[in-house]
């Protein structure tokens, strides 16, 4: 219970918002079990209620634009502050409100299906920001995603999702669940072939799946038309996750002719930080900076 606290706490310090984004007795997908979060070194191992922690800049400041953050974590855990508070602290310099989402693990005992677990959870998320815009000064039409790694990965999936899995029946359902932006930073993409990350594909598929289902989970297959304007940055000599998952869905998006800016950097590593990168690599947060300010998001309206 300590721990829980002390996260709650480390949260709310810069937070100003804490959102639970199911209703009590109403999250989809799930057994009923009554669990507690885990959370060790900076990381959270286990996602009791999915929730979100909602950071706004100033009014003064307000763009009028949200973005989802999904912290990375190889679908096994998620690393809430270099790949969620830091990176929403960032975007309230540029008058983004930003929204820190806690989802599901697929590792979860509780989830039913755990391959749509994080996924109903971002679609929810989405849609719970859009509700209640008019009272945080946002237009539901900037509500953009960002994710890092595994994170990536999710955000890439609610981009391409047609579907909407995170219906159940209340006043929520009538908001669009899909994002107007999106953000990936070396991101996961593909479940399918070679360059897959093992760890998220195990993790959110399973030992044992079918290549009918890697292939439906491998975003660069899952691109249409639909898809969201697209920034894409990450590292050539990323020793996680293969940065050919960037180039193989920047492809994708090019052939379905959705704007996108892709950014390649000699060095950097795994989910490059928001600060304290080798040489050029600290240029990404200027070049995405200015990528939102092309597809006219940081605009004033």
């Amino acid at each position: 219970m300590m721990v829980i606290l002390v996260f709650f706490q480390s949260m709310t310090g810069w937070a100003q918002e804490r959102l639970f984004i199911w209703s009590e007795g109403k999250m989809p997908n799930s057994k009923g079990m009554r669990l507690q979060d885990s959370i060790a070194r900076e990381r959270i191992f286990r996602v009791a209620k999915p929730e979100v922690y909602a950071f706004f800049p100033s009014k003064e400041e307000n763009r009028h634009t949200a973005v989802l953050i999904c912290p990375g974590g190889g679908y096994e855990r998620l690393a809430y502050v270099v790949s969620g508070i830091q990176l929403a602290r960032w975007l309230n310099t540029l008058g983004i409100s930003a929204f820190v989402l806690n989802y599901r693990l697929p590792v979860s005992p509780d989830l039913k299906d755990p391959k749509l677990g994080p996924l109903m959870d971002a679609q929810r998320a989405l849609k719970l920001i859009r509700a209640r815009a008019k009272t945080w000064d946002i237009d539901t039409s900037r509500v953009g995603i960002m994710g890092c790694s595994a994170g990536g990965h999710l955000a890439a999936h609610a981009s391409c999702m047609q579907q909407d899995y995170s219906r159940i029946g209340d006043s929520l359902d009538t908001q669009n669940a899909r994002p107007d932006f999106t953000i990936l930073v070396s991101p996961v993409i593909d479940m399918s072939s070679s360059i897959a990350h093992k760890g998220s594909v195990a993790n959110l598929l399973g030992a044992d799946t079918t290549k009918e289902i890697k292939e439906k989970f491998s975003m660069q297959i899952q691109v249409t038309s639909r898809h969201p304007p697209c920034f894409i940055t990450g590292a050539a000599n990323d020793p996680v996750v293969n940065p050919l998952n960037s180039l193989l869905y920047y492809q994708s998006l090019l052939e379905h002719d959705v704007p996108v800016s892709f950014h390649v950097f000699p060095e950097g590593g795994h989910s490059i930080a928001l600060r304290g990168n080798p040489g050029s690599t600290n240029l990404w947060t200027t070049l995405c900076e200015a990528w939102l300010r092309d597809i006219k998001i940081l605009e004033s309206r």
